[in-house]
This record gives C-alpha cells, sequence and structure tokens, in this order.
C-alpha cells in the first residue's frame, strides 16, 4: 500500500479521536444507568446529555475547522462523514438512556451488557483509529476487527430479539425493543465509521 503523507495539521484527527472518546465515555454512563433503580435515573441522564452536548460541540467545531482551514489532512467529505457517524452514535446512546429513564427499566436482559461491552470495545479501537488517520498502514487491522464486532453485535441483537419474544408479555417487550434497537444502531454507525475509514485506505492504495 502507497504511505500518503499529510500536511501537519492534525487538529481534525484529534477532534475526531476526542469525538470517540465521548462515546466510550457515554458507554459507562449507561453501563451504570442499567445497573441502578429507577430513582437514580435522572443524574445519569443528565451526564449522559453532556456527552450528548460534548459530541454536538465537537461535530459542529470540526465543520468550523474544515471551513477556515487551508489545508486538511484527509478530504472533507470522509472528515465530515466520520465526524456525522460518531455524532448520530452517540445520540443513539443518549436516546437510549433516556427511554431506560422513561420507561423506568430497573433491569435490562444481559444481551444489554453485551452489546455495551461491544459497542465499548468499538469506541475504544475508534478513539486510536481516528488518531492514525495520517497513517493508512496502521489501520487495516482495525477496519477488519469492528467488522468482526458488528457481526458479534447483529448475532447479540438477533438472540435478545428472540429471547424477549419468547419471555415477555407484549409492553415489557416493546419496551425493551426499543432499548435493543437504540443499541444495535450504534454498533451500525460505529461499522459505517470502519466502513468510511476502509473506502479511504482504498483510495489511498
Amino acid at each position: 500500500m502507497k504511505l500518503r503523507f499529510f500536511p501537519q495539521e492534525p487538529a481534525g484527527l484529534n477532534l475526531l479521536s476526542t469525538m470517540a472518546r465521548q462515546i466510550m465515555l457515554a458507554t459507562g454512563t449507561l453501563s451504570e444507568i442499567i445497573g441502578v433503580p429507577a430513582s437514580e435515573h435522572a443524574r445519569l441522564v443528565e451526564d449522559m446529555h453532556n456527552h450528548e452536548a460534548k459530541s454536538a460541540e465537537l461535530h459542529f467545531a470540526l465543520l468550523t475547522h474544515m471551513r477556515t482551514s487551508f489545508v486538511n489532512v484527509l478530504p472533507r467529505e470522509d472528515l465530515y462523514a466520520l465526524s456525522r457517524y460518531l455524532n448520530e452514535a452517540m445520540e443513539k446512546l443518549d436516546a437510549a438512556a433516556e427511554l431506560i429513564s422513561l420507561y423506568r427499566l430497573e433491569r435490562l436482559p444481559k444481551r444489554a451488557a453485551d452489546q455495551l461491552e461491544i459497542i465499548s470495545r468499538q469506541a475504544e479501537l475508534t478513539v486510536e483509529a481516528m488518531r492514525q488517520l495520517n497513517n493508512l498502514d496502521e489501520l487495516e487491522d482495525y477496519w477488519i476487527e469492528i467488522l468482526r464486532l458488528s457481526k458479534r453485535a447483529e448475532r447479540t441483537h438477533r438472540v435478545w430479539m428472540a429471547d424477549m419474544l419468547n419471555d415477555m408479555k407484549w409492553a415489557p417487550y416493546v419496551r425493551n425493543r426499543d432499548i435493543a434497537n437504540q443499541l444495535v444502531e450504534v454498533t451500525r454507525d460505529m461499522k459505517r465509521i470502519a466502513t468510511q475509514v476502509g473506502s479511504i485506505i482504498v483510495k489511498e492504495s
């Protein structure tokens, strides 16, 4: 693969990496939410709203950076796509937290924790990958690992849905389904990020 040398202006990559770190932090907060009584949800959901607000702030900062910077480390359309997917993943985590609070769910199936573990790992890998976008030779393993985790997330989602259909009445099923759908969509956004990185690797090879 051809080695690409980018201009030495890492601000855009730092913003993307910080957005991915916000997803890691939000995943930790959501893990707390599913482990506490409903009476404690409000405080943690407010923390989630703060994570989401920070993500949006970083997203708009990147847009401003792209408009005002003479050179960018990647084509603007790639930077925008990566930032948008990161921000959308955060919005879905925030929505999941809010739904848990609104539905007053004090206990979620183990599959919820499994999905959060996958999201946390995807985010952890993405934090480092965003920093390394000026060295594409280092990113093929990231691309492949995220796709592997995404397949695991899809299987977990299917089993979770089947278990709920078998074990729950309609109202609890609908409430839990809403959470499950938000979480699997987060993993899909993380896959979209990796796929975008893969397309950059292919274009620059």
